[in-house]
């Protein structure tokens, strides 16, 4: 696509978009650019990013100084929306994604988002929605906490010693539970911010999966059954890459019915799949496209909503894709696709 048509479609959004490349220099620039930050599209192209995003705070810190797209962590790809003030007084909404020439190399494109304020009602019920989620999640285990706790401190010597043993081994699985679900929020917040880091390792994937579905077989109650037509090895984090199973199987047994079965085969090209069958009832195609966003539930189960949206943040930070299909069985399939991974060797 030329770059005349590509400004063209550039145009037709709502949003502005600010496009610079690895030096700064802007190349890009749309009509809703031009009428958010009141810069005109002409001087605009090929001046510097900072004199373009010429964006204040409320203290007059600028943008471009306090964002520091180009110097900023090397583990960035994206900056989390703020807010910021137009010259004009005109309150902006300002996101960016940062495209590098290798994970955690140099910007080579900085590609800046921008809308208006009146927007942020949406933004706002979002998080609205976050801190109604948590409150109702972390109620539930923390009221087991506190009336367990208290029960045995005001009454220790009416118990037994296995009435004790069950009240303790229950206080210790609530406890594990708000344990996950912190580190979910801690994961949707580096997800969200863009500050999501991998540390890859080779790792032989039919072992790997081996060692995680043992304990959820345990936990669950439900066979889960393991398949492996080859022994593709692939470069991952092993912590996240356990996560991205265990939501995903957990999932399965949750909101199937029947056996949940692991499949693991090479890719088209170097790399794998992963595939995760259940015997439910399978996902409507029309709803497919939602799943992997912040607090999709489906039926009536309960549950934070964040573990497909943690699997999608993961599975993208390996460079892999995930999407949702139907199973032989009829039952919904997750396919996790992972590229082999093996970082470039520099000279």
């Amino acid at each position: 696509m030329s770059d005349i048509s590509h400004g063209l479609l550039l145009d037709v959004l709502p949003d502005g978009v600010v496009i610079a490349d690895g030096d700064g220099v802007t190349t890009q620039f749309n009509v809703a650019a031009s009428v958010l930050l009141q810069v005109d599209p002409t001087a605009a192209l090929g001046a510097h990013l900072s004199a373009v995003v010429a964006l204040q705070d409320h203290d007059g810190r600028d943008w471009f100084a306090c964002a520091q797209p180009y110097t900023g962590l090397s583990a960035r790809r994206r900056l989390l929306e703020s807010s910021w003030h137009a010259a004009s007084g005109r309150e902006v909404l300002v996101t960016a994604s940062l495209e590098r020439d290798r994970p955690g190399g140099k910007v080579t494109r900085v590609a800046v988002g921008l809308r208006d304020a009146k927007s942020r009602e949406r933004v706002d019920m979002g998080r609205s929605d976050l801190v109604a989620t948590v409150a109702h999640e972390l109620r539930s285990p923390l009221t087991g906490v506190k009336g367990f706790t208290s029960t045995l401190l005001s009454k220790w010597e009416r118990f037994t010693e296995s009435q004790k043993l069950l009240m303790l081994r229950t206080v210790d699985a609530d406890a594990d539970r708000l344990t996950r679900l912190i580190a979910e929020l801690l994961d949707v917040a580096r997800i969200d911010a863009g500050r999501l880091s991998v540390r890859k390792e080779p790792v032989d994937l039919v072992d790997e999966v081996s060692r995680q579905l043992e304990p959820l077989a345990a936990a669950g109650g439900r066979s889960i059954t393991m398949q492996a037509t080859d022994q593709p090895r692939v470069w991952v984090d092993k912590d996240k890459f356990a996560q991205v199973v265990a939501n995903l199987v957990e999932n399965a047994v949750k909101h199937g019915a029947g056996d949940v079965t692991v499949s693991i085969r090479e890719g088209a090209g170097r790399g794998a799949e992963l595939i995760v069958d259940d015997e439910g009832s399978g996902i409507p195609e029309e709803i497919r496209p939602r799943i992997f966003t912040k607090f999709w539930k489906h039926g009536r189960r309960g549950g934070s909503g964040l573990g497909l949206y943690i699997v999608g943040g993961l599975v993208d930070a390996h460079g892999g894709d995930v999407h949702v299909e139907s199973s032989p069985t009829g039952g919904a399939r997750m396919r996790v696709t992972l590229p082999e991974g093996q970082p470039a060797i520099l000279d």
